[in-house]
């Protein structure tokens, strides 16, 4: 998720940190600074820092229905994001965030719901990440989350067919 970074945002900075571990192939090391930055936020941080943090620590989990749960946690702090903010401009701010976020979010469920073979649940994720779309930029980010869930559509109808 690309998002300028308020001065002084000390959260957002870690986790891109570790973000840029779990891209460098340290999937064990981003979990694990993940997890320390999740103990300390919790559940009742920032929405934006909840959403961003849960969005990509789903990508380091082993077990899918771990990966689940943190793909849900992801989307339920964005819901949240539905004007509260911390800071005085916040509220626009991280909904602008949100939003370019949204359809990434429902990918990943789709994804992971495909792994659990819960085909049901993929395809409602995946329409969601499809009406989502308009959200994104025309640009690198926007580009392959659109590429993304079009392999993700190939994919589910193929398993929709298999099964």
């Amino acid at each position: 998720m690309e998002r300028r970074e308020e001065p002084g945002d000390v959260v957002m900075t870690r986790i891109g940190q570790a973000v840029m571990l779990l891209h460098a192939g340290d999937r064990e090391e981003a979990r694990n600074r993940f997890g320390i930055l999740w103990s300390e936020i919790g559940e009742r941080g920032d929405a934006l820092h909840r959403c961003t943090l849960a969005h990509y620590m789903a990508g380091t989990q082993d077990d899918p229905g771990d990966g689940l749960a943190w793909d849900l946690r992801a989307l339920t702090a964005a819901e949240g994001l539905t004007g509260a903010g911390t800071v005085p401009g916040a509220e626009h701010r991280d909904s602008t965030a949100v939003r370019a976020l949204v359809p990434s979010l429902h990918l990943n469920l789709a994804g992971s719901y495909l792994k659990l073979q819960h085909f049901d649940a993929a395809r409602i994720h995946l329409d969601r990440a499809w009406d989502a779309v308009d959200a994104l930029e025309e640009d690198g980010y926007g580009g392959g989350v659109r590429a993304a869930i079009g392999r993700m559509e190939l994919r589910l109808r193929g398993s929709e067919t298999d099964g």
